[in-house]
């Protein structure tokens, strides 16, 4: 393979920033010579293929691969002027510092699953700093912990616990292709959810490169700076490089089900029975359901999937199901008992033998889709159910779902100031709204979308209000955004930041003027800083 020069990644970089209307032909000089001067001592640069361009062959390959969401794949969707694939932590301090002095913005992807974009596509010029090389993940079974770099993907973290033990797992999510960067931000939530609460409440470290180039770690970035990353998104505050975690115990056996009940076979009495228990469970229980329409040859129907996962065996597990739930009507015949990583395959939909899928790196089907969520305070009755499966039968809704998710156990002990996370106590569970697709439907996009709004119209009055609280990891642009191209005020950022972390915001505001006052850091929901710009100190 034929790496870059020096002087062919600055002939690249010169060409991308005289095509931007941001940067005056002074601004490419200072660039320029800045780059050039910075990637002289860096010996590495010239054994590396980390520069793509729109006119590199490669460009739209690298920029397509971490896309998990197809309504950012149009030609009408803005692309970077650049794409960054750094091999060394070293690399990216220049990346900053140069976007700074050019006025060029950054977005930094790991996983590629924010769910409106904003890890890849921004409307102002940007360039894209892909974390997809830093994948290393280091287990050590004996202490219980785990350093696990952004880019890594969690199927792989899982993968890697398990070939260090069968009796160690992590609180993390069920799609494996999910980046670790975004997710573990975000705060990242699974089926050991009500046990060990969020991915985000068992991290223990982390290193970060700030504003300023600097490389922290939790003791030199300070507890402030600690906290605001693990759930208040990471890329409002810097490039998180690596995390390091605490692996949870989880038994050497396992059991799980999935009953799969219609309509007709009374789902929504069910739901209805579930909403009332479901927190209240033995927190070694995990029940959730999944809501979609089913079509036959005779007619279309509603079906739930109660999915479970239980830290024990079978013979634990049923009359523990007896005494709590007995409408669900469980048997012996329905469960299976297998190990925790076997589980987390099949949550994931794939075969229980197959351990090495979760290596990949891509969904097998990546669709068109749009998500919101929602946390439910109050038991819905049983004639506001109905009313989402009328909207189910419309023709938009051919393949949406709703997934809901119990909360209780833990999660209803650990204080919503403890991390920027708040959805704690007083939450029965949460909702993932989601419609999906296909390509030959795109030109009909909107549809579908005026669909989802209409089902989160619907459910306002049966769902928690002032705010109306919503997961930050299943990123909605409607809920309200920043002004991108100006200053973002604390009143316009306050309209979405209450209802993903109600009054951490105003903690996480704070940090962010602290940590990057000009809020070079940004994005369409970024936190704000209180400072109207930027002053350039503190870069060499």
């Amino acid at each position: 393979m034929n790496y870059p020069s020096i002087s062919s990644i600055t002939s690249i970089l010169f060409l991308i920033l005289s095509c931007s209307s941001a940067a005056s032909a002074d601004e490419h000089d200072n660039f320029l010579e800045y780059l050039s001067n910075k990637f002289k001592n860096n010996t590495s640069i010239n054994n590396l293929n980390l520069v793509y361009t729109p006119n590199n062959s490669s460009y739209t390959s690298i920029l397509r691969f971490s896309i998990q969401n197809l309504r950012f794949t149009s030609e009408l969707t803005p692309k970077p002027l650049v794409i960054i694939t750094p091999e060394h932590e070293t690399q990216i301090p220049h990346v900053i510092y140069c976007a700074k002095e050019n006025d060029i913005h950054i977005r930094i992807r790991s996983g590629g699953h924010d769910y409106e974009g904003l890890s890849y596509v921004s409307e102002i010029p940007f360039v894209i700093l892909d974390l997809i090389n830093f994948d290393d993940i280091t287990v050590d079974a004996e202490q219980k912990t785990a350093w696990v770099e952004s880019g890594a993907r969690i199927g792989a973290l899982y993968y890697r616990i398990s070939e260090r033990s069968l009796t160690l797992g992590f609180p993390a999510g069920v799609c494996p292709t999910v980046g670790v960067g975004g997710h573990f931000s975000g705060g990242g939530y699974g089926s050991l959810l009500r046990k060990y609460g969020l991915a985000a409440d068992n991290v223990v470290d982390a290193r970060i490169i700030d504003v300023n180039g600097k490389i922290l770690d939790r003791k030199s970035m300070g507890e402030d700076l600690f906290w605001a990353i693990r759930g208040g998104g990471g890329a409002s505050f810097g490039v998180i490089l690596a995390w390091k975690i605490k692996l949870v115990d989880v038994p050497e056996r396992v059991s799980v089900f999935t009953i799969s009940p219609t309509l007709e076979q009374n789902a929504t009495q069910l739901i209805h029975r579930w909403q009332y228990i479901a927190n209240n469970f033995n927190r070694d229980l995990f029940i959730r359901i999944l809501v979609r329409r089913v079509n036959s040859s005779q007619n279309a129907t509603i079906r739930a999937e109660f999915q479970s996962i239980f830290l024990g065996g079978v013979n634990t597990l049923l009359p523990l199901m007896q005494e709590s739930f007995p409408e669900l009507g469980l048997v012996r015949e329905d469960c299976t008992e297998m190990s925790w990583i076997q589980s987390i395959l099949y949550f994931a939909g794939f075969p229980i033998e197959s351990r090495e899928v979760l290596l990949n790196r891509t969904q097998p089907n990546v669709r068109y889709f749009k998500a919101k969520s929602d946390y439910v305070q109050r038991p819905i009755p049983e004639y506001g159910l109905e009313g989402i499966w009328r909207l189910f039968y419309q023709q938009e809704a051919d393949e949406a779902e709703i997934i809901l998710s119990p909360y209780g156990g833990i999660m209803d002990e650990i204080s919503e100031s403890s991390i920027p996370f708040p959805h704690r106590a007083g939450n029965l569970y949460k909702i993932q709204h989601l419609v999906y697709w296909g390509e030959d439907e795109a030109v009909n996009s909107d549809r579908y979308i005026s669909w989802i709004r209409r089902l989160y119209s619907y459910m306002a009055p049966y769902v928690s209000r002032f705010p109306r609280a919503a997961y930050i990891n299943y990123r909605d642009l409607d809920i309200g955004v920043n002004n991108n191209e100006g200053k973002t005020s604390y009143s316009q950022a306050r309209i979405w930041g209450f209802k993903y972390f109600k009054i951490n915001f105003d903690r996480l505001v704070r940090v962010k003027t602290k940590v990057d006052p000009g809020n070079f850091f940004r994005n369409e929901q970024s936190i704000p800083s209180l400072y109207s710009s930027w002053t350039k100190t503190g870069e060499d």
